[in-house]
């Protein structure tokens, strides 16, 4: 029987050759926002790594949006231009389309990268910078107080967006999500946890929900039509009275009226203290239920290791896509394994294609022979 996982599937007018995806990792290697040699390593390996779609790491469309001083971001021509060539070098040699994450980190921005600090998320403050957010509440204990936003700022928003977004065209990506997950900007605004405005955005889902939409309209007003748009979002805070998957539907909902692709589902990240209930697949039921009620098509992540677990969750309708992040980084030709695990066929690069599964399978061989 055919995996389901090594299927195609077409968002637009762009079909991808699997339904394997390489989701955004922040690397925290950037110089003042530009990529280098270690984006040209990282995403060059992850571009042959059997998965149909490659999706660049969270990039900052402001230089204040950063969550690092390392993060990548896509703000200025200096930006532009290092990314291009890392992307045409992925593009020239790389078998997986390639696509991108435009965000804005709020308060959670001016952090430390994660091996500069005693835990994952601790600020900056060596040489920290004002952050801003929806409204004057630290992310936790010890963090900077961001600046809450005015509302002559917050409409500047969407035209930061926009601007990232045409760059990212220009660069030829196949495909872009706005992050609206893991306690960033845009989820700073939804979640009811973080936003305690009592102007037009906040207050009721639909004043919270207010920017993100208009964030999503504006970067889908200057991306081609021929190309898939969607949105990562945390399908639920782990907070009682919090943001909840009920809202992520009605979310998720007019997202696909104002013609969003698809809705990438994950989870929390609103507060430093709040531990989600980890295990594996814990974010599928999400997709799953986003998928059933918006109709549209979702891609699911987090805890997803092993091939015939992302294959079930393929087949049985739980998601239309699965992507994984420490599962490529621990093996960087992670799909080429799982389509060997699951009887598919990848397209390897000519000078690999000796460790093809033909070269490893004795009843492959045979059958190739044959043949």
């Amino acid at each position: 029987m055919a995996s389901h996982l090594f299927t195609p599937i077409t968002l637009r007018n762009h079909t991808f050759d699997n339904r394997l995806v390489v989701s955004p990792m922040c690397q925290y290697s950037a110089d003042d926002g530009s990529a280098n040699d270690w984006h040209m390593m990282h995403l060059g390996a992850l571009a042959n790594s059997g998965a149909g779609l490659l999706i660049i790491e969270a990039t900052a469309v402001e230089r204040d949006g950063r969550i690092t001083h390392g993060c990548l971001g896509l703000y200025n021509d200096a930006n532009e231009a290092a990314l291009k060539s890392v992307i045409e070098a992925c593009r020239r040699r790389g078998t997986a389309k390639i696509g991108i994450q435009l965000g804005h980190a709020g308060r959670k921005a001016s952090a430390k990268r994660p091996w500069e600090g005693a835990t994952l998320n601790e600020p900056e403050l060596v040489t920290p910078w004002q952050t801003k957010a929806p409204s004057a509440i630290a992310f936790g204990p010890g963090w900077h107080v961001p600046q809450a936003y005015t509302a002559a700022e917050i409409e500047m928003l969407p035209a930061a967006f926009a601007s990232a977004t045409k760059r990212a065209d220009r660069l030829g990506l196949d495909i872009a999500e706005g992050h609206g997950a893991h306690g960033y900007l845009l989820h700073q605004f939804l979640s009811p946890h973080s936003n305690k405005r009592t102007d037009h955005w906040g207050g009721s889902l639909e004043n919270r929900m207010r920017l993100p939409l208009d964030v999503f309209r504006a970067m889908r007003s200057v991306w081609p039509a021929s190309k898939p748009l969607g949105m990562r979002i945390s399908a639920v805070d782990w907070v009682d009275g919090a943001w909840a998957i009920e809202d992520s539907i009605a979310f998720a909902s007019r997202l696909k009226d104002l013609g969003c692709d698809f809705i990438d589902v994950s989870t929390g990240g609103i507060d430093v203290a709040i531990r989600p209930p980890v295990a594996p697949g814990f974010q599928v039921p999400f997709a799953t239920a986003i998928r059933q009620k918006v109709g549209i098509p979702v891609m699911a992540v987090g805890m997803i290791t092993e091939a015939e677990q992302a294959e079930t969750i393929v087949a049985d309708g739980q998601a239309d896509m699965v992507a994984l992040a420490r599962g490529f980084l621990d093996d960087p030709h992670w799909g080429w394994h799982a389509a060997y695990k699951l009887g598919a066929d990848v397209t390897l690069p000519p000078q690999y294609a000796r460790a093809g599964l033909k070269a490893w399978d004795p009843a492959k061989r045979r059958h190739a022979a044959k043949a």
